[in-house]
């Protein structure tokens, strides 16, 4: 017989498996920061995974045609060209314009849901991923982008960041488009760059180099404006070869973030770098108004900060823009800190819904990505004990008792105890070895003996996990009885929640 050729499981890269617990904390997370949005007043929505690629457009960071950072196949339907979402932003945005007759003006909507983004795979950076969505369509007030911040403050702490542990910093792509005005580098009619044998706007490099501040620092971001840099591999990145007298405003203004901390100080700063200009001086004057608002719903500095080198990399804000960082300080297991970035953001967006319409349609909105929020706070003590707890298991001791493990199990269920019977083959042993790996807190034991007496023993599986490798059968088991209480067959379920309190002791 012709052997049969085995197929290798394996994950395409960027994608990953999420089992058990981790399924189960994504789902509170997500859970909570629903419960704040609808506190908000905003509406739920779904949209189709998939959509037409010119309807999402080209606005990713780092990309100059649609094709790059989405992953996209021909429609057998009508052979164009379609593409998984890389966000729930441009998808909205089809929505609206084309059920806009039929919605409520402003449309408040929220959206969780999965978005595929072909990028460099990280620490905590995944190619499939979930965003929680918070917009508003149809509102061109500054009160707007300010319920989005308050929101998103409010969701942080609704999955138990403390006050401090969290910061949404907040800038006006205005502003940025006034500082390269000044700079000489306008947006549009300037300077070209030929990158990956495309020519790129020179601005539009300038904006994407000042986005990685973060990563690269003052001195990194400098080189990449001028003639360029090494990177870790010891390749050369070209720059953005930006000449000294164009490069001092860029960096004057970069350093306002070392230089000034209270909002007002912001403003005043911001004021006298870029207020001149036409472009500046309107997102300043938006500034001013969100920190009247802010200060109004009391969320100050320490919630909401004003940050001049925040960018956001999506190439459709045209406002208000926002990023939401963890404050939380934590070290690796080399004992190395460990700086976590970005954990969601957003801004205003007035001319993305008008690629359809052919009318300016303001919009604002944000988004918290949970797996890397998530990927985060395994790294930090929020101080959240509210996770669920693993089932209980009901051991089978004995086949003929088969019918009693699973009464035992429905009534724990009823008291509203998370419960499983074990349905695997083999002996005592491997019952316990699967109540290790699946971090059950207890396990019910009934043999022959103990049905005909009436009892049940209880396994704190807390108190003696480190026992159960060391014991080979049932009889062993009840002669030891390590962190083992026998009680009457009635007295089961108020055994197991005195384990329970006990813990919370």
């Amino acid at each position: 017989m012709a052997k049969i050729k085995r197929l290798q499981p394996r994950l395409v890269k960027g994608f990953r498996d999420v089992l058990g617990q981790s399924v189960a904390d994504r789902e509170r997370m997500i859970a909570r920061i629903r419960s704040v949005y609808d506190l908000y007043g905003f509406m739920p929505l779904e949209t189709p995974l998939i959509e037409y690629l010119d309807v999402l457009g080209k606005h990713l960071p780092d990309t100059d045609t649609p094709e790059e950072g989405v992953y996209s196949f021909r429609n057998p339907d009508d052979e164009e060209w379609i593409a998984l979402r890389y966000d729930l932003t441009a998808p909205l945005s089809r929505m609206f314009a084309e059920h806009r007759r039929d919605l409520p003006t402003p449309f408040r909507r929220y959206q969780i849901g999965t978005v595929c983004r072909y990028e460099k795979p990280g620490p905590g950076r995944f190619r499939q991923f979930t965003q929680c969505d918070l917009d508003t369509v149809g509102a061109a007030k500054m009160s707007a982008d300010v319920e989005i911040l308050c929101a998103l403050c409010d969701a942080f702490e609704a999955i138990g960041l403390p006050r401090g542990g969290y910061r949404m910093k907040v800038n006006n792509r205005k502003i940025v488009n006034g500082l390269l005005e000044k700079a000489g580098l306008p947006l549009e009619g300037g300077r070209h760059l030929v990158v990956n044998e495309k020519p790129v706007e020179v601005a539009v490099i300038v904006m994407r180099t000042l986005d990685k501040l973060d990563r690269l620092g003052r001195q990194g971001v400098e080189l990449l404006l001028g003639e360029g840099r090494k990177d870790e591999s010891g390749a050369f990145i070209k720059g953005a070869g930006l000449s000294a007298d164009e490069r001092r405003p860029i960096l004057d203004y970069l350093d306002l973030s070392l230089e000034t901390s209270g909002r007002s100080e912001v403003l005043q700063a911001l004021e006298e770098q870029v207020g001149s200009t036409k472009a500046g001086g309107e997102g300043v004057m938006e500034l001013r108004e969100i920190d009247r608002l802010l200060s109004a719903a009391g969320f100050d500095e320490e919630r909401v900060a004003f940050d001049p080198t925040i960018i956001r990399g999506l190439g459709y804000y045209t406002g208000p823009v926002f990023e939401a960082e963890l404050t939380l300080e934590t070290v690796d297991e080399d004992g190395r800190p460990v700086r976590f970035g970005s954990v969601g953001g957003g801004g205003r967006y007035d001319t993305l819904v008008q690629r359809f319409t052919g009318e300016k349609v303001p919009a604002t909105g944000a988004s918290i990505g949970v797996d890397r929020l998530i990927e985060a706070l395994k790294l930090v003590e929020t101080g959240d004990e509210e996770a669920p707890l693993p089932p209980v298991l009901v051991t089978t001791m004995d086949k003929s008792l088969t019918e009693e493990y699973q009464r035992m199990t429905f009534e724990l269920r009823a008291h509203g105890i998370r419960a499983e019977m074990f349905h695997g083959g083999g002996n005592f042993k491997k019952q316990l070895k699967y109540a290790d790996l699946r971090g059950c807190p207890a396990a019910v034991i009934m043999g022959s003996n103990e049905f005909e007496n009436g009892r049940v023993s209880i396994k704190d599986l807390r108190m003696g996990a480190e026992l159960s490798n060391e014991i080979e059968d049932h009889e062993t088991w009840r002669k030891d009885q390590p962190a083992q209480v026998e009680v009457g067959r009635n007295e089961m379920v108020q055994a197991i929640l005195d384990i329970f309190a006990r813990w919370k002791r």
